[in-house]
């Protein structure tokens, strides 16, 4: 061989979770630019199919998307790949732009499948193990690890990116013991079959009145539900509406008006002003709201953890009410469950929940007021557990009881630097251990929608890249020249 030739040793990438960030990850690196790329990725996951997750992987139409299609490229640098992809497959069930959730999933799955067909150009080979991984523990010599899969197999990776979504959302009381197995409470309103059980003619209570909520009012309707409904939360307030059609984008005022406010009480009254501004020259309240979004985690890192905690505290809620939209058809679903009395929220925190018979009751506290709601069936619709502290599952535990993953002070998510790697105790950053995705919270705090998503697999996978190829300038060990 000649001077210039190499003979690379190839690296192997385990990404943990095949949903939408981690199989989004994976095509990213299927599309380096260059080349070759001596990288073996290996998705595990457990699921039937890669890259719909739990959020697109169900069977129901009634599912839309909550964003327009338009806005949904698994691409940063091709907006209209989403859109183009329904073109090409001759698909046309998205009302007023909003797909259902299903058709998002078959479009993820589609760019996944395609990776692991045969080596990419790049020469990136992508393996799917149809497993859970339950553990991983430090190599004895060099930055790797080795991932334990529920299988028993042992798969030693160069690099582990954590891709692991959201958690299912804690109990509202514990212990739970007393009414969790009941079979009229659905912990999991989005489990297969989950709200099929429920009959037109027996009474539902929601814990919650977000967008898990209104899947669950949306599913109901579908199925002809004639019975009362409650919905219980603290604060009562449901996601805003989508406009019935695309608004005009609104410019960016991240820069001239709120780059360098310190307190959620300034960065608040900014947005005001902005948002009546913007109202009177003809603008929409949502393209303004939406305009600094890119820019919203340099905000939120702008902010001391005492002015965070202040907007965790008193106004995350609204802001994801207000930032988080359902669409029109589901929106017109909810004024009509509203309208006809067959929806009634009620103001309150859950204290207490407590089988009766075939029933379930749920006591409620309002202020210094306490009341108790029976219904036929109780479905739980809160958000996420987020507090990696708290959670049990085993890959989890293996990393945290390890010192590889720290829990944030806020419990949001993990401890990490800019780039997603996991910082141990001492602020340290693994040079091996990665994760995106919802665990980003503590650094972003928006980092759950597709733009996010999106963006965090395209400079994640470039991040790996440079770290196999460069070394202070010098190539790695592993490349060299052979004469």
């Amino acid at each position: 061989m000649g001077r210039n030739e190499l003979t690379m040793q190839r690296r192997t990438i385990v990404i943990i979770g095949g949903g939408v960030a981690g199989s989004m990850l994976a095509v990213q690196l299927t599309r380096l630019p260059g080349g070759p790329w001596p990288l073996d990725v290996l998705l595990v996951e457990t699921r039937p199919h890669l890259g719909p997750g739990t959020a697109y992987s169900n069977n129901r139409p009634e599912w839309l998307l909550n964003v327009r299609s338009g806005g949904m490229s698994a691409f940063p640098d091709e907006p209209d790949h989403f859109v183009d992809w329904l073109q090409q497959h001759g698909i046309d069930n998205c009302p007023n732009g909003f797909c259902p959730r299903q058709t998002y999933g078959r479009y993820l799955s589609s760019l996944v499948e395609d990776t692991l067909a045969q080596p990419a150009a790049n020469g990136v080979r992508v393996q799917w193990l149809n497993t859970r991984a339950v553990a991983a523990e430090p190599a004895a010599h060099g930055c790797a690890l080795h991932v334990i899969l529920a299988d028993g197999r042992r798969v030693a990776a160069d690099t582990v990116v954590l891709a692991l979504g959201n958690f299912p959302p804690p109990m509202p009381v514990q212990p739970a013991d007393s009414y969790r197995q009941h079979p009229h409470f659905h912990a999991n309103p989005w489990a297969p079959e989950a709200l099929s059980s429920i009959r037109p003619d027996e009474s539902v209570l929601l814990v919650g009145t977000g967008l898990t909520a209104l899947d669950t009012l949306v599913a109901l309707h579908k199925q002809r539900h004639r019975a009362p409904i409650l919905a219980v939360s603290r604060h009562g307030h449901w996601p805003a509406p989508h406009a019935s059609k695309p608004v005009v984008p609104y410019p960016n005022y991240y820069a001239d008006k709120l780059a360098g406010l310190r307190t959620v009480t300034e960065v608040l009254r900014a947005v005001r002003r902005q948002v009546a501004l913007g109202v009177t020259e003809g603008f929409d309240w949502r393209a303004v709201l939406d305009a600094p979004r890119p820019d919203f985690g340099r905000i939120w890192a702008a902010w001391p953890r005492e002015e965070q905690q202040r907007f965790l505290r008193h106004l995350a809620t609204r802001w994801s009410t207000l930032r988080h939209r359902n669409p029109p058809a589901n929106a017109a679903i909810l004024t009509e469950l509203l309208d006809s009395g067959q929806l009634q929220v009620h103001h309150g925190c859950v204290q207490q929940i407590e089988p009766r018979g075939e029933q379930l009751a749920v006591e409620l506290r309002h202020r210094t007021q306490h009341s108790w709601l029976v219904a036929d069936h109780v479905v739980l619709c809160t958000g996420p557990l987020m507090d990696y502290q708290h959670i049990n599952d085993p890959l989890v535990t293996s990393l945290r009881n390890g010192g590889l993953l720290v829990p944030d002070a806020l419990r949001l998510g993990i401890r990490t630097n800019a780039a997603g790697a996991l910082l141990n105790q001492d602020g340290q950053a693994s040079e091996c251990l990665y994760t995106l995705g919802s665990a980003l919270r503590p650094l972003w705090f928006e980092s759950t929608a597709v733009p996010e998503l999106r963006r965090q697999a395209a400079d994640l996978a470039a991040t790996l890249a440079q770290r196999f190829t460069s070394s202070n300038g010098q190539l790695p060990s592993a490349l060299r020249f052979v004469s």
